[in-house]
């Protein structure tokens, strides 16, 4: 008779963070990012390490010494060695190097888990030096400061860090809470126009799924938007932002141990595109894509109504997007199988059945997909003829 003894462990621990909205987050005159440094202070003196993204460095060529400066003023926090560039884009997540340089940092400087991690750039060197510091001493406190408007939006609010191996995006990672995040409005006026305009598509995401309202409001400032008025685009990456963390607060599942993911609406196809375009496609335009590939999968099901399907197209033209490109073909349903595995075993996709309500299926018609791929490529040739 074979005895068997059950020890059950359960235990509850809070995650708290803040994303505080600001402008200038390293001038002498802002005491924000110091306050922040010393608020837990267990030690005399705070240890920090900086990385910065190669492309912000590029855009505001002072800032290095602009950081430098700030950290001089204060005799209780040291910055240690001098900043670390990381290169912008998929190539900080592509090559792991990059992370066992913050690794070997942190190793020889004795960065520990009473000091900080400075992530400065956009959302793919937040992964990679987000995924450093949480597997580093099972997780040194980061500090995040997003620089382009999908980061301050979308990745840089929420839990995950990571980078890509195996040709597969986000392969290795992990879920980390930051120790809090700081959007500096002024890196968003340096950014090109598509980058201006990626990040947008993440918010036209999370308002079709969560905020018929929000989406509203976005189709009323689109003129506002494309013109890069700034103290609009802020105001939509605080709304968004906000969606996206009560999401992540109120799912039950912030760590993503089910296979529901709402928030990844339109991106089983927008991770394919990305790498079947060798990255060229950026993440925020294969999102736009994404959503027009999947609204319009909805609306071919009968689920969306075509007036509601031909609002969202509409509006990401107008916006600028481009919905169509040439490696959008049969090949994007890899992405179908690839998403499952990265969603752990079954399939889940956000559909709609209007806009602001988003609903669950578990598989996809792929004659239905190859159809709507021809919808919006019609629809994309129609509006660049008009």
């Amino acid at each position: 008779m074979h005895k068997t003894r059950t020890l059950e462990q359960k235990f509850q621990v809070d995650f708290h963070f803040n994303v505080i909205f600001t402008q200038a987050v390293f001038d002498i005159e802002n005491p924000l990012l110091y306050k922040l440094l010393v608020e837990k202070k267990t030690v005399s003196k705070s240890k920090i390490l900086i990385a910065v993204d190669s492309g912000v460095i590029n855009s505001h060529p002072h800032l290095k010494e602009k950081i430098e400066n700030y950290f001089e003023q204060y005799t209780n926090i040291q910055l240690q060695d001098d900043i670390i560039q990381i290169p912008g884009g998929e190539a900080s997540k592509n090559n792991e190097s990059h992370v066992n340089t913050i690794l070997e940092r942190v190793n020889h400087y004795g960065i520990d888990r009473h000091s900080y991690i400075i992530a400065v750039g956009g959302g793919a060197v937040l992964d990679t030096v987000g995924f450093a510091a949480a597997i580093a001493h099972r997780g040194v406190r980061l500090i995040r400061i997003p620089t382009t408007v999908l980061s301050q939006n979308d990745s840089g609010v929420g839990v995950k860090n990571g980078i890509n191996s195996f040709g597969k995006k986000n392969f290795t990672g992990c879920f980390a809470s930051p120790y809090a995040v700081i959007n500096d409005a002024s890196f968003l006026v340096t950014l090109d126009d598509r980058e201006w305009r990626a990040g947008i598509a993440e918010a036209i995401k999370v308002a079709l799924i969560k905020d018929a309202t929000f989406f509203a409001w976005i189709e009323k400032s689109a003129n506002a938007l494309t013109n890069r008025d700034l103290s609009v685009m802020n105001e939509l990456i605080y709304r968004c932002a906000d969606l996206h963390m009560q999401h992540i607060r109120n799912s039950g599942d912030p760590f993503e141990q089910g296979s529901s993911r709402p928030l990844d609406f339109g991106h089983w196809a927008a991770h394919k595109l990305e790498q079947l375009s060798n990255f060229d496609v950026r993440h925020g335009e294969a999102v736009a894509i994404g959503i027009a590939l999947d609204s319009t999968y909805s609306f071919l099901k009968g689920h969306l109504k075509e007036e509601s399907l031909l609002r969202i197209l509409d509006i990401m033209v107008k916006l600028g997007f481009k919905l169509s490109h040439h490696h959008l073909t049969g090949k994007v349903i890899q992405g179908l199988e690839e998403f499952r595995e990265h969603l752990g075993g079954q399939l889940t996709i956000m559909l709609l059945e209007a806009i602001g309500s988003g609903f669950e299926v578990h598989t996809m018609d792929t004659s239905v997909v190859l159809e709507a791929i021809g919808y919006i490529k019609k629809y994309n040739t129609q509006k660049l003829e008009a």
